[in-house]
């Protein structure tokens, strides 16, 4: 299975889309966001959260603290690589701890720390359509992902 893109028509069907692959992730799961500015990374975090049961209006952008928690049916670690100046810098605040250990790891501007993600990863791009229009760009990379995708029923 290849990379699926999916356009949404509104914050809503995005967060939705998320909540899918929430439902459907399993301890280990790292999801790797990229997007500009304002394109949807922290509406697809909230609906991660959804979907692992743990309530959506906690999850807000981390820009000033690198790495929040989040309790749900596994915990979601919500990490935002914004402001890091290197890619050791993610491994400083436990991020290996998180991608390897009992939950599900998020992380807002992966590209900016790519060399310091797991090799096994949900790659999400989104782009920016219109005003509320997103085109989600979804890239397994690994057999965990292939299989968290087919959870989810792609």
């Amino acid at each position: 299975m290849g990379l699926i893109e999916i356009t949404t028509a509104s914050p809503e069907a995005t967060m939705a889309l998320a909540e899918r692959l929430g439902r459907a992730a399993q301890a280990g799961d790292v999801f790797a966001l990229r997007g500009q500015l304002g394109a949807g990374k922290t509406v697809f975090a909230k609906g991660i959260l959804a979907g692992l049961g743990g309530d959506p209006r906690h999850v807000t952008s981390p820009t000033f603290v690198l790495m929040m928690r989040h309790e749900a049916r596994l915990p979601l670690f919500h990490f935002d690589a914004y402001r890091l100046a290197r890619q050791s810098d993610m491994l400083d605040i436990g991020a290996e701890e998180a991608y390897y250990g009992a939950g599900v790891s998020v992380i807002e501007w992966a590209d900016r720390v790519a060399e310091s993600l797991p090799a096994e990863r949900l790659e999400v791009s989104i782009e920016v359509g219109s005003e509320n229009e997103r085109k989600v760009t979804l890239t397994p990379r690994g057999p965990s992902a292939h299989a968290l995708m087919e959870r989810a029923g792609f």
